[in-house]
């Protein structure tokens, strides 16, 4: 049996006050998240917020014709379910497992109620929802302006700063899905990353063998990214 891991590997949750936290701590159920989970469908009522530990949660916004596009990547920095507390009980968006791992979940009526209070968590999760703001408007510019080849590299700087190591399990057809172009195109980034020995691209593993390579090959969307989450969030507890 698997070992739950520390639920304060998640930063928001490292970053509740001790009173808050001894609250949560009993309600806070482990969960594994396997990949290509849905958490939550387009339209669907949300019962739980889930804290990502070692698991990634792609948002995807689908449309009428099946298509979908990743508009955010939530993982042990975040939180998935912020319209529960933002008055909206249901969002237009899927949020699907995109990196298999653990993570938390906490039920809806007790993250409405800590929320309602007005204290330290409702600072704590409004701080959280700016900085997933920006990365979602900076993904609608990304996509809109910036290179296959540099939204590829985003991507997987993003979900690596999500990820205790250098390697993800990703199908290209699930990369497609997420920055919503065709399969070929993504087969055609990985090769051009992978003859620059940036990355290692095999079976539905992508190894990153070169980061520094990665950063000065992407667009400035990721270092924006980055800026807004290392200025709103507290610092990541050392391992």
């Amino acid at each position: 049996m698997t070992a739950s891991p520390d639920p304060r590997k998640n930063r928001l949750l490292a970053a509740l006050p001790d009173g808050e936290w001894r609250r949560w701590r009993p309600q806070l159920e482990w969960v594994e998240m396997p990949l290509g989970q849905v958490l939550y469908e387009s339209g669907g009522t949300l019962s739980h917020v889930y804290f990502p530990i070692t698991s990634i949660v792609s948002l995807l916004y689908v449309m009428e014709n099946g298509a979908s596009a990743e508009i955010a990547v939530v993982g042990n920095e975040g939180i998935v379910g912020i319209s529960l507390f933002m008055g909206g009980q249901s969002t237009p968006s899927r949020a699907v497992v995109q990196s298999a791992g653990q993570g938390y979940r906490l039920k809806a009526q007790v993250m409405k109620e800590e929320f309602d209070q007005a204290g330290p968590v409702l600072h704590l999760l409004l701080r959280y929802t700016q900085a997933l703001i920006t990365q979602m408007a900076q993904t609608a510019v990304c996509n809109r302006h910036h290179s296959l080849d540099q939204q590829l590299c985003r991507w997987l700087l993003l979900s690596l700063d999500r990820l205790q190591g250098s390697e993800l399990v990703m199908t290209q057809e699930l990369i497609a899905n997420m920055l919503g172009v065709r399969r070929e195109g993504v087969t055609e980034g990985a090769l051009k990353l992978q003859q620059a020995g940036l990355i290692r691209y095999a079976r539905g593993r992508i190894s990153v063998l070169n980061r520094p390579g990665l950063e000065e090959r992407t667009c400035e969307c990721y270092g924006v990214v980055k800026k807004e989450y290392d200025r709103l969030l507290p610092e990541k507890l050392a391992s």
